[in-house]
């Protein structure tokens, strides 16, 4: 059966299940959608028993959305909506979901909005057509979210045409013949860096993550090899989160002909980009080439189908996804895969945290079914054990009063996302509880922005934190000890002040970005202080001075200058978004069900050896630690 027959054989399935008298304008295929258009959507709104037969008799996704015809121009809607809403409401922010009909209002006060008893939303539901809905405005507005929702409105008709496209090639035919299936190590085995692998199916390829190496610029995952060619043969790209080592070239595949989707959830999709634009502008201003430019970052954007933890979808005509919450950074996912009618399930882990932290809860560790498991092992080692978070916060604050009391400054670099909303969290709990005297905590790099997604996005966040920032009205990320550094001259005034402050500063391991400008600063004060809170990898500058180096080579503005190291440093291991070896014997221990089959990856290669021997003396399954470039039959 061609594609053509088998979308006119699923429509008349829709017609069969649809009662007669709803009225249906057409039936088309976006993406891993069946999406049924209607100018009756109340109708289907009163009747769940519909979707749920339609659900169970296609085995698809299914979305119903008003009939275009029926949506009013999105300008004049938005003059509208704010016409209607008293000023009191203070909306901060109106935009449109074109792929679903619903107009989302952000305001200070939603209550205002839904006005009583609905009264004022289904007003506004009348009047405007489109399905309005209330939320409850982030605390810290976010430029990334709000330039990501204006570019895919501008663009709604090209993103409708590729969406069309993605549900062409998902509902294409099955070969005839027994399934196989395989993965290829093409970046990340045995190393920490330049994350990505190949799953292969005889229908389908998959690629999983698309990083850069943090310690070396140059190194690209292995894209050359046959199975990789051509790039538009490729059926869907999955991106576990947002950290470069794992998107960071993922505008290339669309620079040298990839045109098809990505899938990752809503967060990572805009946490990943601000980092590519960010990377972006640390290249030219270290005047390196990039690899890619701006246009390939709005490709991604364009091509992004963000997914919800839980939700499950068809990426190719034989491949399942459903994302899980990874507990690494915001939006992190573990990629479960369900292969042909239960023919082989397979989990990446991608970056895990297999504990509760101050931001999200831990790594999720049930499935429905589980045959093969990737996982990573950054700290697989067998002595590779961490302090608990309360043990890492007791640490940072003996050393911040230490700084403090000599009138010393403390340079922590981060990145941007995860580790810098935790580091926030504990110092404003210091302060606040009077255990750390007041003292300016400056923010510089992308963490203000990437602070500011994280309250976009509050169901990503764990349930406490949720409490305290939205029924109990305590944003601890709002306290006015943060400022943020927004510009050159403020950077220079803060390096050459004499008073103690904290600098939070990109990039985590110091290759490049504002926190070097603070380092050559404060290098040579042995009052200064210099604390690590995430993995530095190897050859990275912050690996060299971690291990004692004395004395570095650097460049200022061109001219390479030589600095003496007397600055103090201090590893704080408690603040990774890794687990350490214990967890990661834990989750193993705690799976259900237990895999078949585990295969190391995401570590140094004596911590992936160790771990995949560790794991399988103690619980007996088949292990493996296999190089870049090496395949694995799974079936």
């Amino acid at each position: 059966m061609n594609t053509d027959r088998l979308f006119e054989s699923l429509r008349e399935q829709v017609r069969r299940i649809v009662p007669p008298d709803i009225n249906i304008s057409s039936i088309e295929f976006e993406g891993p959608e069946v999406v049924i258009y209607t100018k009756e959507l109340e109708k289907f709104a009163g009747n769940n028993l519909i979707i749920k037969k339609l659900a169970q008799g296609l085995r698809r996704r299914i979305a119903v959305r008003p009939d275009p015809s029926m949506l009013a121009n999105p300008d004049e809607v938005e003059a509208k909506i704010r016409e209607m809403v008293p000023a009191e409401a203070e909306i901060v922010d109106i935009f449109f979901e074109h792929d679903t009909g619903e107009v989302t209002i952000e305001a200070i006060a939603p209550g205002i909005v839904i006005g009583k008893h609905g009264a004022l939303l289904n007003e506004i539901k009348k009047e405007v057509g489109w399905a309005p809905k209330v939320v409850r405005a982030p605390p810290i507005p976010s430029k990334a979210v709000s330039d990501v929702r204006n570019y895919l409105r501008q663009n709604h008709d090209q993103r409708k045409e590729f969406l069309k496209k993605v549900g062409r090639k998902i509902a294409r035919p099955t070969l005839d013949g027994e399934n196989w299936i395989r993965m290829t190590a093409l970046g990340g085995f045995r190393q920490v860096g330049r994350s990505a692998t190949l799953l292969q199916t005889r229908e389908s390829r998959i690629l999983i993550d698309c990083g850069m190496d943090p310690s070396n610029g140059e190194a690209s995952p292995y894209f050359s090899v046959p199975e990789m060619q051509p790039l538009d043969s490729i059926d869907a790209v999955v991106i576990t989160h947002a950290h470069l080592d794992h998107c960071g070239l993922l505008p290339v595949l669309y620079k040298y002909g990839y045109d098809g989707p990505i899938y990752c959830t809503a967060p990572t999709r805009d946490l990943m980009s601000i980092l590519l634009i960010d990377s972006l502008k640390v290249s030219y201003g270290e005047a390196r080439k990039s690899p890619f430019d701006s246009s390939h970052i709005r490709d991604a954007v364009m091509h992004t189908i963000p997914l919800k933890y839980g939700e499950t979808t068809d990426i190719s005509p034989d491949i399942r996804l459903t994302f899980q919450n990874a507990g690494h950074i915001l939006g992190s996912a573990v990629s479960h895969f369900h292969i042909g009618d239960g023919l082989h399930n397979i989990a990446f882990t991608g970056d895990m945290k297999f504990e509760k932290t101050w931001l999200f809860n831990a790594t999720n560790n049930r499935f429905p079914r589980l045959e093969t498991l990737v996982i990573e092992s950054t700290y697989g080692g067998h002595s590779d054990f961490q302090p608990s978070r309360v043990d890492a916060s007791k640490q940072m604050r003996e050393v911040l009063i230490r700084a403090m009391e000599k009138g010393g400054k403390v340079l922590i670099p981060v990145f941007a996302v995860g580790r810098s909303q935790e580091v926030m969290l504990v110092i404003e709990e210091m302060v606040r509880s009077g255990k750390l005297d007041k003292v300016p905590v400056y923010l510089d790099g992308m963490i203000w922005e990437a602070t500011a997604i994280h309250t976009a996005y509050p169901e990503y966040l764990n349930s406490q934190l949720r409490t305290q920032i939205f029924q109990q009205g305590e944003n601890p990320f709002l306290n006015d000890i943060f400022k943020r550094v927004d510009s050159q001259s403020m950077r220079e005034e803060i390096c050459h002040s004499p008073d103690p402050c904290i600098v939070l500063a990109t990039a985590g391991m110091m290759n490049g970005g504002p926190v070097l400008e603070y380092f050559k600063a404060w290098a040579d004060n042995p009052i200064n202080w210099l604390l690590f809170v995430g993995y530095q990898s190897e050859g990275s500058i912050g690996r060299q001075i971690q291990r004692g180096r004395k004395e570095i080579t650097m460049s200022e503005k061109g001219t390479p200058i030589n600095l003496n190291i007397r600055i103090n440093t201090e590893t704080i291991d408690g603040f990774s978004g890794h687990s350490d070896r214990r967890q990661l014997m834990n989750y193993i221990s705690s799976l259900d069900p237990k895999p078949d089959r585990i295969i190391i990856g995401h570590g140094e290669d004596r911590k992936c050896t160790d771990l995949a021997s560790s794991l399988y003396k103690k619980f007996n399954i088949e292990t493996r630690a296999p190089q870049n470039l090496e395949t694995v039959r799974l079936r």
